[in-house]
């Protein structure tokens, strides 16, 4: 096969991905960012059971690039992840700064 190589998401994967944008929509984020950004995650897990917080970072960016938040995540100068309270059913709290051109 030649050609860019495919992706391929599971039905999870692509529910999350519907769910981020339907959040981004929700929060009235959807127009694109042009120029740099940085990005605070607050990780609150469901429960106290040991995770690595960097495992949630991949599928996050992804869904919000494609959400269309920002062209591209090598668009982030910083990016600051940190573990909050437990909280039932577990959620993350996702801010974005940016300066506007």
């Amino acid at each position: 096969m030649k050609g860019k190589p495919r992706t391929l998401l599971s039905q999870e994967g692509r529910a999350y991905r519907a769910q981020v944008s339907k959040l981004v929509l929700l929060a009235r984020a959807n127009r694109q960012l042009a120029g740099r950004v940085m990005v605070d995650v607050v990780a609150q897990a469901p429960d106290r059971r040991p995770r690595d917080l960097d495992n949630i970072l991949k599928a996050t960016l992804d869904a919000l690039t494609h959400a269309g938040v920002w062209q591209d995540d090598s668009q982030i100068d910083r990016l600051l992840v940190e573990r909050g309270a437990v909280s039932k059913p577990g959620r993350l709290l996702v801010a974005i700064h940016y300066e506007q051109e």
